[in-house]
């Protein structure tokens, strides 16, 4: 149950983020904020691929966590990772970007379409 509180904490001020950065830059694009992963497609329908940048830790871990709270993948950061979503039922999926300390540096949601 902690995880689903933390998971939507998470969705919560991610939304509120974004929605900040829009306000800001009406009718331009948001800029990169130091993130660490850009993924795409989003929505996605049977793959997403996660690309992390150059300087991010090899030392980290990765993890993809359902709407529920349970986690459905994790994987060590290489330079990409794709995540094959045939096993992926539709819906909103959050992902983690943990150090090797287990503190969160990034997180975010995509969407599963099918």
């Amino acid at each position: 149950m902690r995880i689903f509180y933390i998971l939507f904490i998470t969705l919560l001020t991610s939304i509120q983020v974004k929605s900040q950065n829009q306000n800001v830059l009406a009718g331009s694009q948001e800029p990169d904020l130091a993130r660490h992963v850009k993924f795409y497609p989003n929505p996605a329908t049977s793959q997403i691929t996660f690309d992390f940048l150059k300087e991010t830790d090899r030392g980290f871990s990765f993890q993809i966590y359902n709407f529920m709270g349970k986690k459905v993948f994790e994987t060590q950061v290489n330079n990409r990772s794709i995540v094959n979503l045939t096993e992926y039922t539709r819906g909103i999926y959050i992902f983690q970007l943990k150090d090797s300390q287990g503190r969160m540096i990034e997180s975010g949601k995509f969407q599963v379409n099918k």
